[in-house]
This record gives structure tokens, sequence and C-alpha cells, in this order.
């Protein structure tokens, strides 16, 4: 995958705008649930449960792993672009987006599948 397909998959989430923050791509709903670019342009990141990264590291150890410090400590996962297929990364940012989405949202997503 490429950062345009991070972007593209992670902007196809409802209510998703795409920002900045600290030098990266940021993309929200109300909260950041996911970013591009750190810790360089070859990864992505999102804000996952801790044991939703967990979950993640241990099933696709070369698409997965902790953020360093305190924010992987709480579930900030990373993404290895080119090493994740479309199926895997879309199922990452959408349950990265169900944490931080309102029930409107959720119900909105919910309702196109």
């Amino acid at each position: 995958m490429t950062a345009d397909d991070f972007r593209r998959l992670a902007l196809a989430l409802p209510g998703v705008v795409e920002g900045a923050h600290m030098g990266t791509t940021d993309f929200r709903v109300g909260r950041i649930f996911a970013t591009l670019g750190y810790p360089d342009a070859r990864h992505g990141m999102v804000q996952l449960t801790r044991d939703l990264q967990e979950m993640l590291v241990a099933a696709e150890p070369a698409a997965f792993f902790p953020v360093r410090g305190g924010w992987g400590l709480k579930g900030a996962t990373n993404v290895v672009l080119d090493a994740i297929d479309e199926p895997t990364l879309k199922s990452a940012l959408e349950q990265a987006w169900r944490l931080k989405a309102g029930k409107r949202l959720l119900a909105e997503l919910d309702a196109r599948k």
C-alpha cells in the first residue's frame, strides 16, 4: 500500500477530515484516529486500544508495531505501508475510526454495509 492508498481509505470513512499535526498528515473524526508520516513516509499510524494493538501486532508483525514510548502504551500502532494489504489496512483504519466516531457516524457506516 502507499500513502495515497492510506489517505483514500481513511477519507472514505464517514465524517473524516484531513489535517496536519506535528509535521504529519492526520485524519480526524472529531479527534485524531490515524496519521501518515510517522516515524517516516513509509509508515502510517492508527490509534487503537491496547487489546486491538496486541491482536494486530501478533497477527501481522511485519505490518504493525507499537509506536515507541507512551503513545504506543496507549494503543498508538504504526502501520508499515509496504507490508500491508488493502483489506487489513481498511479494517485497522475502521477500527481506529470506530473508537473516535460518534453514534451518528457509526450508524452511517453500518447502514452502508
